[in-house]
């Protein structure tokens, strides 16, 4: 039997520590992230968006969370019924999991008018759930949903948003940001494909397997900030890109005057 040089099994040894370590410090990271209280305080202008001169201000969530929940999940049903299809009811099961799970996080958007002020839970007219996580072992923030309410879209609410998830995620250090599109959803592509510059990740089913994925009704999309990210998540070296398709929903704002509001599951 070969007996492997003492070199060669410090070497081993050496590398596996190194795995250990940077996965320990990632770990760390998404803990970090996670438990954070309030992901708003350290980005201030964000907690208002006001394209139309009208006021609004941050309102505490405490006990009234489920009531909110509830009610934008309404919001998203309006919004994605069409896109899934066939697939909606067992895709709603999933959500309303996904919605209450103990690793969800949210921002809601909260509209200031007089009506809002009489009925405080229809106030709330969209939400952002994302979530720290891994992917291909890197470190990132994944957008689960992002729902508006027809009413508040077309002013640019969309962008917002989705600019302080990306704020969010660089400031808990995290590599990149994620997301999931329908393919039904040509808009909700071209916005973040043309206006927020996402690409199809290597890890959606089109870049992995093309016959595979053309069956497959979802893109993952992603925005990758350093390197590792870029080599993990963007570059595909073995599949040319596919065919252009469409995809989730998701609004691209439109909103007289709205606050944000932080919220854990």
């Amino acid at each position: 039997m070969e007996v492997q040089p003492k070199s060669s099994r410090k070497e081993k040894k050496a590398k596996r520590q190194e795995v250990l370590e940077r996965k320990k410090k990632i770990d760390k990271l998404i803990q970090t992230a996670s438990s954070e209280h309030d992901h708003l305080s350290s980005f201030p202008p964000f907690r208002r968006f006001d394209r139309n001169g009208n006021g609004s201000r941050p309102i505490p969530l405490c006990n009234r969370r489920p009531i909110i929940i509830e009610r934008l999940f309404l919001c998203r049903i309006a919004n994605m019924e069409g896109p899934f299809g066939e697939e909606w009811p067992e895709e709603e099961k999933v959500k309303r999991r996904e919605m209450v799970s103990p690793e969800a996080r949210y921002i809601f958007v909260k509209e200031e008018s007089p009506e809002a002020d009489n009925d405080k839970t229809a106030a709330f007219v969209g939400f952002v759930h994302f979530r720290f996580t891994l992917e291909e072992e890197i470190p990132v923030l994944y957008v689960y949903e992002i729902q508006l309410e027809s009413r508040v879209q077309g002013k640019g609410l969309g962008k917002f948003l989705m600019q302080l998830v990306e704020l969010i995620a660089r400031k808990s250090c995290m590599s990149a940001v994620v997301l999931t599109v329908q393919k039904a959803n040509v808009a909700a592509m071209n916005f973040y494909t043309s206006k927020l510059r996402y690409t199809i990740s290597s890890i959606s089913p089109s870049r992995v397997d093309p016959l595979m994925g053309a069956e497959k009704s979802y893109e993952i999309l992603c925005k990758a900030f350093d390197r590792e990210a870029k080599v993990a998540l963007e570059v595909s070296f073995h599949v040319k890109p596919a065919a252009k398709t469409s995809n989730q929903n998701w609004d691209i704002g439109k909103n007289p005057a709205v606050t944000l509001s932080y919220s854990h599951a």
